[in-house]
């Protein structure tokens, strides 16, 4: 099966979350793109009925996955970054997770191509 649509899940290769840590918010990030990209993406109902592929893939820092949002946002894509609760293994506010999308894939690899599976 062959995919239009997708939403990418960036996580910062500094952190050193646990794999169990890293799953929960990689699942914050694409719950709340879902959510937010309903109401007004013009390409989640293309994504969602296609099968919700999802892409987790790793940048280099914070200031990378901010500047990777920005440009996401500059095409009107839906973006979330997550800040942790810091209840369990880092400091409360750390942004361990940037969710962009859904939307088309050539406009996603435009955005995230270059980076590396998780």
């Amino acid at each position: 099966m062959s995919f239009d649509y997708k939403m990418v899940l960036v996580v910062s290769r500094d952190l050193k979350l646990s794999p169990g840590k890293l799953a929960v918010q990689v699942s914050h990030a694409a719950v709340k793109c879902a959510l937010d990209s309903k109401e007004n993406n013009k390409f989640f109902n293309k994504w969602y009925r296609e099968g919700q592929k999802k892409v987790v893939v790793k940048c280099e820092d914070l200031e990378h996955m901010e500047f990777l949002k920005k440009m996401a946002e500059n095409e009107d894509l839906t973006t979330c970054l997550v800040r942790d609760a810091g209840m369990t293994e880092i400091e409360p506010g750390t942004v361990t997770c940037l969710g962009i999308g859904p939307g088309p894939n050539n406009l996603m690899d435009k955005i995230t191509g270059d980076l590396s599976l998780l």
